[in-house]
């Protein structure tokens, strides 16, 4: 048992509030999740048209976060900011190419785990309870137009960070799910065959890698959902975005919970009705549960 948010704003003056909402459905969400949990926020860069790309990062073993950029920064011979958030996680910004930045990364702290990276998205996950981690980083003080969110309460694998959500196997692109698969396995080792590896053992990871495996084949996310649907088997709810859309599936039973809500201002969804009450005109708001294999999707 699992908690899910997410938050797709359509008026820009709530942007300023997207952390503050997105905590107080998260922490909603306690029961459902109390072992770990994770947020990703999407936010438009400081200077528009900037090529630069985020990459949150994460680091238990007392990493330098400014010698790292510097080091970074000479690899790739472009520049690196750094903004910590905490003492174990940053987000370093740079031009450089994809590929060029996370190799180097590689090679100089093979110790820092890349959490997610794209050009809009932040993303932060920890073991403890969700209240405490949206202190721990700040969360309600950051804005945006879109964020997702997930608690943990662990059936498949262990209990740390790295098996926390949202998983973030391509840019921009992040996965939350309540439920479980029982084919995942199968799934991940034709994924291993096809060069598609795995971080951990977490069976959401496998869902994950699918969908960004099919959206790196040009894939719209509409038909990565549907590729969930046809090869992945379990019952399960799941919230995917990207940097321009916010999509819900469920599987063909729908035994998750799911609740959505829409208004004018945003379009919300959580595993539990009482983690969207406190949102600004839910009063008012189309509430809707998703049906069985539906894919709901919203666009930027």
């Amino acid at each position: 048992m699992c908690g899910i948010v997410g938050l797709h704003l359509k008026n820009p003056d709530l942007q300023p509030r997207l952390g503050e909402l997105l905590t107080v459905m998260l922490e909603a969400m306690t029961t459902r999740g109390p072992d770990s949990a994770g947020i990703a926020v999407y936010a438009d860069p400081v200077t528009a048209g900037s090529p630069d790309l985020r990459y949150s990062l994460r680091s238990d073993a007392g990493t330098d976060w400014d010698l790292l950029g510097k080091a970074l920064a000479t690899d790739t011979g472009s520049e690196v900011s750094v903004r910590k958030l905490a003492p174990d996680s940053a987000v370093l910004e740079s031009p450089a190419a994809e590929q060029v930045f996370l190799a180097a990364i590689r090679r100089a702290a093979p110790e820092v785990t890349v959490a997610g990276y794209g050009r809009a998205m932040l993303l932060v996950k920890d073991v403890g309870a969700p209240a405490d981690i949206c202190v721990r980083y700040g969360i309600p003080g950051w804005s945006g137009y879109q964020g997702i969110g997930h608690t943990r309460m662990a059936t498949e694998s262990a209990v740390t960070t790295a098996h926390s959500h949202p998983f973030a196997p391509a840019a921009d692109l992040a996965l939350v799910h309540n439920g479980s698969f029982s084919n995942y396995a199968t799934v991940r080792s034709r994924l291993a065959r096809a060069g598609v590896h795995c971080d951990t053992d977490n069976d959401s990871e496998v869902a994950a890698r699918l969908v960004a495996t099919r959206l790196a084949e040009g894939a719209s996310l509409d038909d990565a959902l549907r590729t969930v649907l046809k090869e992945m088997d379990g019952f399960f709810t799941l919230l995917v975005t990207t940097r321009t859309q916010f999509a819900v599936v469920r599987d063909s039973f729908a035994c998750k919970p799911a609740v959505i809500a829409q208004t004018s201002d945003y379009v919300a969804m959580a595993s539990e009705y009482h983690a969207l009450a406190g949102l600004p005109g839910i009063a008012s708001a189309d509430v809707f549960e998703p049906m069985p294999e539906e894919i709901h999707l919203w666009s930027r």
